[in-house]
């Protein structure tokens, strides 16, 4: 019996990340992979130059690059990632996101 599920939860096996979004042209990918009162954890795939708008979230993130390059915008300031690294959106601070190549990241956010 095939216990891999992402929408229900269950991953009794091991995946990779950064293949549960796939790239689309010209778009914005994501894929909620767990979806719990105590947070979410969520893959985007962006397609280059693609990115999410200026907000903000009443909880503290947790961006980690899979795949290629992005910038995070975090109270107006900034930063490159890439494949490895992470970055923490603090609660309450405007971000943003912009994919400077096709780019890939899991986003953990815990309430």
């Amino acid at each position: 019996m095939n216990k891999t599920t992402v929408e229900g939860n269950l991953i009794a096996q091991p995946l990779k990340l950064a293949d549960l979004a796939v790239y689309q042209t010209h778009s914005i990918v994501s894929r909620e992979i767990i979806k719990k009162a105590t947070g979410t954890v969520t893959v985007f795939a962006f397609d280059a130059g693609e990115g999410l708008s200026e907000h903000t979230a009443p909880f503290d993130a947790l961006v980690y690059a899979l795949e290629g390059r992005g910038e995070i915008m975090i109270s107006e300031t900034w930063h490159t990632v890439r494949e490895g690294d992470m970055i923490i959106m603090p609660a309450n601070r405007p971000h943003a996101v912009k994919a400077t190549d096709r780019f890939k990241m899991l986003l953990v956010l815990v309430k």
